[in-house]
């Protein structure tokens, strides 16, 4: 069932002469994935850019309950007033909770792939756009990058994703902030590798590793996105900052390196919620600052990438 409300939210292009104005409405894919689409006000057909949210309960704008930094919603603002058109959308987990039906040891890294799938095709049917792009940030690169193997779009970004797979991801993190945890969390790891679930006594590590979440993460470390992109039949952009705390640049050279054709961009002083870094304070308070704009660089790549 598709729905579409006009919310009638116009930018005037007076203000930034060298931009365009454009329109937001809310598109219903179904009764548990919702976005925004962008869409500038000019006569020609415009390319599309798909926005893939990452991990955890992180809706279209890339705002999470407690830390809302705008840095989906600030990029999707930037590529409209590029004339390109973006859809992104808010993960199904809000449609669960919407209908008080969210039960975290039932979902699966999988959902989210359909989910992507789903939102690809239906924009691929309405045979406007002169390209679609699927842009994956974080956990959502990964999923991009399976969902653009099976949707029929033109090209793909991966923006701070990783290229191992989810467990080494998690040991980087825990071996930079909390080493004395390293050992556990491997071992954890390794059961859930195997498809077992595991009991937990550690209540520092229960929340990384609450036996809700399990299934989940099961279902991720199926997925190594090392093998993913080299799946690919399209152009490929590949972008980290210097600056992000979550996955190191080393993360997006082991994509590169599976992907020696794709276009490879290292942006500095851009963190994970893409804004412009100076030091570590600024760096950890970004993602609870809901003004900070995005890198500029960012937007310029994505544009020139999806206009090629």
């Amino acid at each position: 069932m598709k729905k579409a409300f006009l919310l009638l939210i116009l930018f005037s292009a007076q203000v930034f002469a060298q931009k365009t104005s454009f329109v937001v409405e809310n598109i219903e894919i179904n009764s548990l994935l919702n976005g925004s689409l962008y869409t500038p006000e000019i006569p020609e057909q415009t390319d599309l850019v798909i926005l893939i949210a990452g991990s955890g309960p992180t809706d279209r704008d890339g705002n999470q309950p407690i830390l809302k930094n705008n840095s989906l919603k600030f990029l999707a603002q930037e590529l409209a007033e590029n004339q390109i058109s973006v859809f992104s959308y808010d993960k199904r987990i809000f449609g669960l909770m919407k209908q008080n039906n969210l039960k975290e040891e039932e979902l699966s890294f999988n959902d989210f792939i359909e989910d992507a799938i789903l939102v690809a095709e239906f924009f691929v049917k309405q045979q406007k756009y002169k390209s679609i792009t699927i842009a994956g940030h974080s956990e959502g690169s990964l999923i991009g990058m399976i969902a653009s193997q099976k949707a029929n779009v033109d090209k793909f970004i991966s923006i701070a994703g990783a290229g191992n797979t989810i467990d080494k991801v998690i040991e980087y993190q825990i071996e930079k902030n909390s080493p004395f945890l390293l050992k556990q969390s491997q071992e954890i790891l390794s059961e859930l590798k195997k498809g077992n679930i595991v009991e937990v006594q550690n209540p520092m590590l229960q929340g990384v590793f609450r036996k809700s979440a399990q299934p989940y993460m099961i279902s991720w470390l199926k997925y190594d996105p090392k093998t993913e992109i080299q799946k690919l039949e399209m152009p490929v952009l590949i972008i980290n900052g210097t600056s992000d705390l979550q996955i190191p640049v080393s993360e997006a050279e082991i994509l590169k390196n599976a992907s020696p054709n794709a276009k490879f961009c290292i942006i500095e002083q851009m963190n994970h919620v893409l804004k412009t870094i100076t030091d570590d304070i600024q760096n950890m308070q970004s993602y609870g600052n809901p003004n900070l704009p995005i890198n500029a660089t960012l937007v310029k790549e994505i544009t020139t990438f999806v206009k090629q």
